[in-house]
């Protein structure tokens, strides 16, 4: 399989998986949206797998992994389009893809990370994170 293509769509990068993977290519997925990330500073990642039919116990490692990966690049992953049989085989494998959030579809999976993307404004505007604390005569420091 050739290189996996990542697209932008807004702040967001989509990778569209159009069929099954072999190992070697996940890991070059990996490598190339962690380039991707950093280049576009996009704020989410969309995994789109509604095009696999099947997957092992690396495969689906690797979601887990590169929404880890994600994170620590400040970007969010979702995992849409997945199959009830890719489902059920995670399931079997004892792969719970912790920390990968999923949705049914592209406009469900862009729809989680604009909301994402509205807490964390929220939260950077939030004065009370930066408001100094008032300090009582004789109570610990905060």
């Amino acid at each position: 399989m050739e290189g996996v293509p990542i697209l932008q769509l807004g702040n967001a990068l989509l990778v569209s998986i159009q069929g099954d993977l072999q190992d070697d290519s996940v890991v070059a997925l990996q490598e190339d949206l962690a380039e991707r990330i950093v280049a576009t500073g996009a704020a989410g990642v969309v995994i789109d797998i509604s095009a696999v039919e099947i997957v092992d116990s690396f495969i689906g490692r690797m979601f887990a992994s590169i929404a880890a990966l994600s994170r620590v690049l400040d970007a969010e992953t979702v995992v849409v389009g997945m199959r009830p049989a890719v489902a059920i085989t995670l399931v079997e494998l004892g792969l719970s893809l912790e920390g990968v959030r999923t949705a049914l579809d592209l406009e469900k999976g862009l729809a989680i990370l604009d909301r994402l993307a509205t807490r964390r404004r929220i939260a950077d505007q939030d004065p009370d994170d930066n408001a100094e604390q008032p300090v009582t005569p004789g109570a610990p420091a905060p």
